[in-house]
């Protein structure tokens, strides 16, 4: 396999952009590079299959959507406001890269028919509510650790009816909803 990290870098990001607009189905070695716009056969250089690709691409979009730590500026505010806050920044967020929401949606379905994908998936999503649970206790100074799943439910839920149905929340409040959402969940 050939090892160029930029150009690897290039193709995940082609195969991020393959998987929301053709889907899993849609994810071919070809796809990929026409969308990467390199030389047909590059990408079988850097995978050894499909399969690979396909978990690759798993891993990668995680870093896509993760902001850089060192880059990362929380919201400002406290208590509730802060929370309203962080959960209109993963709306905007998701929004600015809607493309990566979609791959990973798309991979998420995907690995309800692949169990090394849902292992994978069934792994990095529990440690990161095991960080929203612990974050939100630390934060209410309380073992509450139904309301913050209930949060994570909720929002994963607006995500994915604002990236895939928008015209279905079309003037029901739009940043208000956030607002109303983490509110009715998460009062102080």
């Amino acid at each position: 396999m050939v090892s160029n990290p930029r150009r690897r870098t290039a193709l995940l990001d082609a195969a991020v952009e393959v998987l929301a607009a053709q889907g899993a189905r849609g994810l071919t070695f070809r796809a990929v590079d026409t969308e990467a716009g390199v030389p047909v056969g590059t990408a079988s250089n850097y995978f050894s299959g499909r399969d690979e690709l396909l978990r690759q691409a798993a891993e990668y979009v995680f870093v896509r959507l993760s902001p850089p730590a060192e880059e990362y500026q929380p919201p400002p505010g406290e208590g509730l406001e802060l929370l309203i806050a962080q959960m209109r920044e993963i709306t905007e967020r998701a929004r600015v890269d809607r493309a990566g929401y979609l791959a990973l949606f798309e991979l998420r379905l995907e690995a309800a028919r692949r169990p090394d994908l849902r292992d994978f998936f069934t792994e990095r999503f529990r440690v990161n509510l095991d960080n929203i649970i612990a974050g939100y206790e630390t934060w209410q100074r309380r073992g509450d650790r139904v309301t913050p799943v209930l949060l994570y439910l909720a929002m994963t839920g607006l995500l994915l009816e604002d990236l895939t149905l928008p015209g279905v929340l079309a003037g029901e409040g739009d940043g208000d909803l956030v607002t109303r959402l983490v509110a009715a969940i998460a009062p102080e």
